[in-house]
């Protein structure tokens, strides 16, 4: 009897090790001329009902239309162009209204190392678009903070949406030191080319490189903040946003922080550690796994259900080769219900990416995730379609 259920146990573990999904991809390069693509994202920016591409290039801002079809072309379109004298940095694009149509705002005025100027460093700009989006939008400018780097509209719990901008650094801070940085948080007017109300939230924090909100509607707003610090958890209050003294990790250098979840009400963190850094990390309840430290820059993190498991798979890239003389796309797979085993695959390696961000979308409408990213020194835009199934 004793033997029946050791070989009954020996089984079930077997299918657990090998029952995982394998994870295929196919690259498409719908754009091999970019400059350096800061920041990468999706949504339907002409409600035709298809998520389209946005991209903050270097001095231009575009979204790339979605043709409905696998073999039809990405075509290009600019939404802003030389916005600042510094680079664009990053985008957020969201249907805050309803209307099937995404809003956008960007962050411009790129400049790290200027922490004392706030002219010469930092913008945020919506952009509101005319009754034709194919041309250009006209930008309306909010207030900025110096060093501004990410941000994301974030839906409250009771439904409306904010605008929250994250910068780099802290006003005067150098090399780190100084000054904490203050996250903006935007309230969307109705007239949205005028004034835009804001609060300043005072974080503590130093090097605050990304950040991924937590929404679940009408019971829960959180951010995750990523920094030299750590992850520390910001709530949404009667009194705005303010930290809650909950670090998800603590101690660590963090670049890049994303969630998600292995099943049965399991979650997990994501982290690229440290900041441009060469580990990816999982924390799930007690454990922390590091499941590659052969990144150089790592700087793109997702984290998503690409097979219909009820369980999220990690999407990483890093923009500068390891010392293998490798850069690009990685996904991990899951091998276990605790988050400690994972199995790594290449998505596509006959296309070069210096992966500078990513983001994911299903771009067909097959039911399937999608992987879009943009390549930094290999200024390029690559698809990578799911054909897992």
């Amino acid at each position: 009897m004793k033997k029946q259920i050791l070989s009954g146990v020996f089984l079930l573990l077997f299918h657990l090790e090998t029952s995982a999904q394998t994870a295929t991809f196919k690259g498409e390069v719908i754009d091999d001329q970019i400059s350096i693509g800061y920041g990468v994202t999706t949504g339907d920016v002409d409600g035709d009902g298809k998520p389209d591409i946005l991209l903050a290039d270097k001095k231009e801002i575009v979204w790339y239309k979605n043709p409905g079809e696998k073999t039809g072309k990405w075509i290009r379109y600019v939404i802003a162009k030389d916005l600042t004298e510094q680079d664009n940095v990053c985008i957020a694009a969201r249907d805050i209204d309803g209307d099937g149509k995404v809003e956008v705002a960007v962050g411009a005025q790129w400049n790290p190392s200027e922490t004392k100027n706030s002219k010469q460093s930092g913008a945020v700009f919506y952009l509101a678009p005319g009754d034709n989006r194919t041309e250009l939008w006209q930008p309306v400018r909010l207030h900025h903070e110096v060093t501004i780097h990410r941000m994301h509209w974030v839906k409250k719990t009771d439904e409306t949406f904010q605008l929250v901008v994250l910068p780099l650094h802290g006003e005067g801070n150098a090399n780190g030191v100084g000054a904490g940085v203050k996250m903006i948080a935007f309230d969307v007017p109705e007239n949205r080319k005028g004034l835009w109300g804001y609060d300043l939230v005072e974080t503590d924090m130093h090097m605050t490189h990304n950040f991924q909100p937590m929404e679940v509607p009408g019971r829960f707003a959180g951010l995750a903040v990523g920094s030299k610090e750590g992850v520390q958890v910001f709530l949404n209050g009667v009194d705005g946003w303010a930290p809650s003294g909950n670090w998800m990790v603590p101690g660590q250098g963090v670049g890049e922080i994303r969630m998600g979840t292995l099943g049965k009400n399991q979650l997990f963190s994501a982290t690229v550690e440290p900041m441009h850094g060469n580990s990816l990390v999982v924390y799930s309840k007690d454990n922390r796994t590091v499941l590659t430290d052969k990144m150089k820059e790592g700087h793109a993190l997702a984290c998503a259900d690409f097979f219909g498991q009820g369980r999220d798979q990690i999407v990483v890239g890093w923009r500068n080769p390891n010392v293998a003389d490798i850069m690009g796309v990685r996904m991990f797979v899951g091998m276990d219900a605790e988050g400690k085993k994972w199995q790594e695959y290449s998505l596509d390696d006959k296309i070069k990416i210096a992966c500078e961000d990513l983001t994911v979308s299903d771009l067909d409408g097959d039911g399937d995730l999608d992987v879009v990213a943009s390549g930094r020194s290999t200024h390029n835009v690559v698809i990578y379609w799911n054909q897992s199934k």
